[in-house]
């Protein structure tokens, strides 16, 4: 069974930062690509970033230059660096994954992943 579990929520003043992780479980993740959503009260979710089997890596340009996403494919493990947080990135972070070795032409979609985890709220006070 395929499970996602992300961790290192928080509250945080704005200007400071957080780094969350997801594990994934039930699987072979090194020929996935990995994602990271947000949703804000209200709000749909939208993408963060998102790193791909070789390495490459993508990010929302509401977060370029201030979040660093990263995977260790030996434990299964993405990261989501966040620096210079701002309060308008609070919100409920979700980590999603792709069956492994399936193409995904756009990483941003929602609809190109398919597993995710329940989140971890991200609460930056201004």
């Amino acid at each position: 069974q395929v499970q996602l579990v992300e961790s290192g929520g928080g509250l945080v003043q704005a200007g400071g930062s957080l780094r969350l992780s997801c594990v994934v479980s039930g699987g072979t993740w090194s020929r996935s690509v990995m994602g990271w959503f947000r949703q804000a009260p209200g709000k749909e979710r939208v993408f963060v970033s998102a790193i791909r089997s070789g390495g490459s890596t993508h990010y929302a340009d509401s977060v370029k230059g201030r979040f660093t996403i990263s995977r260790d494919n030996a434990k299964n493990t993405v990261s989501l660096q966040m620096d210079s947080l701002e309060a308008e990135d609070t919100a409920i972070y979700y980590c999603a994954a792709t069956k492994a070795g399936r193409y995904v032409y756009t990483v941003s979609q929602f609809s190109q992943y398919d597993y995710w985890g329940q989140g971890t709220q991200v609460t930056v006070s201004s």
